[in-house]
């Protein structure tokens, strides 16, 4: 009991949590602006709506590649070094978008948006660092305060969409392009923020707080109970993410096939993304208090929910759509969560960084799999016909949940044992 208070009043952890709540205002406006506009973009530059969830597909693969550079970095380096680093590089390919769109050079511009989602791994694995040096039974609200602070942000940039679009026309930029200029400014003020500011670095603090004995023994964090929940908090944010972001990519094309402006469209992202991250301090609360596999089992449910309200929502009704892509984003909310206090629960500061950075590999890969499908599931059926795939495909999670408790290996905090500097 004395070494978790002495963890919780660690003085470091409030002022670690101010400078990436800072930081994460930034990034959320960056990270809105792909998802506002990028496959229109791409449908409006490529001439077809097969190839619209292209974009989508190419910054969460460079997303991929990011989370594992940025895992490793961090896991040598400390946090500081790997986030900066990444939100720099994602500066460089919103910037690179702008150029690309500017001159109309396609192979630029899917480039450039493999570069851009460096940004978008930044800005997930950020969450991690608010849970280095919480106790196990606050690391999903610690997570979660994280994550809340992206909603500023990300919900501030898409109604930017149409003010942005004039601004780059009279720069003789696209209207489309508009965004990322907002995005490269964004994710360099992020990532200048958290190299200046975050000091001490928290997961290099947390090493060094965590006993020697602990991390002596490797049975303490690599026995089969704990690889087993790294494979289950996986599995849960891969599922969530895959489905998130096949129907989030493919509802502003949808809405322009009906009618509606950039702007409406903008505005139901907006809903969406603050939906994925408001919400946060409440998964966060759920999930320390009943458990990770019941939350994660309600994104499920939620997501279901989110995919059917989509499929039968009528392609004329903003305020419907909005709905569904608030649910989307809630049930994004609850895996995402869920899955991250799982993992962090299951690994030790001695090997965390590169374990999550791995588990974020996989699901940029899902997302990338997911946009890319999108977009052909839409052109060869329909929109509707995604939205109904994508709820069953994430329900599915629910037996693999209920069966995994009901064997008995329900995922417990790994409280890692720290000396009683912590408080000093």
């Amino acid at each position: 009991m004395a070494t978790a208070t002495a963890a919780a009043l660690h003085p470091a952890q409030r002022r670690i949590l101010a400078v990436l709540v800072t930081a994460q205002i930034f990034s959320g406006a960056g990270l809105a602006a792909g998802i506002t506009v990028g496959a229109l973009l791409a449908q409006d530059m490529l001439d077809t709506t097969g190839l619209s969830g292209l974009p989508s597909a190419l910054f969460t693969a460079g997303s991929a590649a990011a989370a594992a550079v940025i895992g490793r970095t961090s896991q040598r380096l400390g946090r500081r070094t790997g986030l900066a680093a990444g939100y720099a590089t994602g500066a460089l390919g919103a910037l690179g978008v702008v150029i690309a769109a500017t001159i109309g050079n396609v192979g630029l511009l899917f480039i450039a948006l493999v570069i851009y989602g460096a940004g978008t791994a930044t800005n997930l694995q950020a969450r991690y660092s608010g849970a280095d040096l919480a106790t196990p039974g606050h690391r999903a609200r610690a997570l979660s305060t994280v994550l809340v602070a992206t909603t500023f942000g990300a919900v501030v940039g898409p109604n930017l969409v149409t003010p942005l679009g004039a601004l780059a026309r009279s720069w003789s930029i696209p209207p489309l392009a508009g965004p990322f200029l907002l995005a490269a400014a964004a994710y360099a003020a992020a990532g200048l923020v958290l190299w200046l500011l975050l000091r001490p670095d928290p997961l290099l603090t947390a090493r060094t707080l965590a006993d020697p004995g602990a991390e002596s023994h490797p049975t303490s964090t690599t026995a089969t109970g704990n690889r087993s929940h790294v494979v289950l908090g996986a599995a849960v944010m891969v599922v969530t993410q895959l489905v998130m972001v096949a129907i989030m990519t493919m509802t502003p094309v949808h809405m322009q096939h009906h009618g509606h402006s950039v702007g409406a469209a903008g505005m139901v992202i907006a809903v969406h993304i603050a939906a994925m991250y408001l919400p946060s301090p409440l998964s966060g609360f759920l999930v320390d208090r009943f458990g990770r596999l019941p939350i994660a089992g309600a994104s499920g449910l939620t997501l279901l929910a989110a995919g059917l309200v989509a499929a039968f929502s009528p392609p004329q009704s903003v305020a419907l759509l909005a709905v569904a892509l608030g649910l989307l984003g809630l049930g994004w909310s609850f895996g995402l969560v869920s899955g991250t206090a799982i993992i962090t629960d299951s690994t030790s500061p001695a090997t965390r960084a590169k374990t999550q950075g791995l588990v974020d590999v996989a699901i940029a890969v899902s997302g990338a799999g997911g946009g890319l499908a999108s977009g052909m599931v839409v052109a060869a059926g329909s929109y509707t016909l995604l939205a109904l795939a994508g709820g069953i495909i994430a329900v599915a999670l629910v037996p693999v949940l209920v069966l995994t408790n009901r064997a008995g290996s329900t995922p417990r905090p790994h409280d890692q044992p720290v000396s009683t500097s912590a408080g000093r």
